[in-house]
């Protein structure tokens, strides 16, 4: 059943999520060649707007992942956000996220 086989491609939980109890994953998203992503999150706060800061979050965290491999992160930053505003605009795919078990 989905979310209950741990995978060799999954990501290690960060530190300071290992070290607090009250911490809880919100967001999932797996990637496949030739496939749209596969998304599984929980609402966890009351304002849906947080979910903005979350996103802007990964955005930056991904441009200084860039970064660390020889890309400009200022490059790197527009061109997310270029791509997110497009995706904004004509979405590419519809919204669909699994549910964790």
């Amino acid at each position: 059943m989905f979310g209950r086989h741990p995978s060799s491609n999954a990501l290690e939980a960060p530190p300071a999520a290992l070290a607090n109890p009250q911490a809880v994953e919100v967001l999932r998203v797996w990637a496949a060649p030739g496939e749209p992503q596969q998304i599984a999150l929980r609402p966890n706060w009351s304002d849906a707007g947080a979910w903005g800061l979350l996103l802007v979050d990964v955005a930056r965290n991904a441009a200084e992942a860039y970064s660390r491999e020889g890309h400009d992160r200022t490059a790197v930053l527009s061109r997310i956000k270029a791509l997110f505003d497009a995706e904004w605009s004509e979405p590419t795919d519809t919204a669909r996220t699994e549910r964790s078990q």
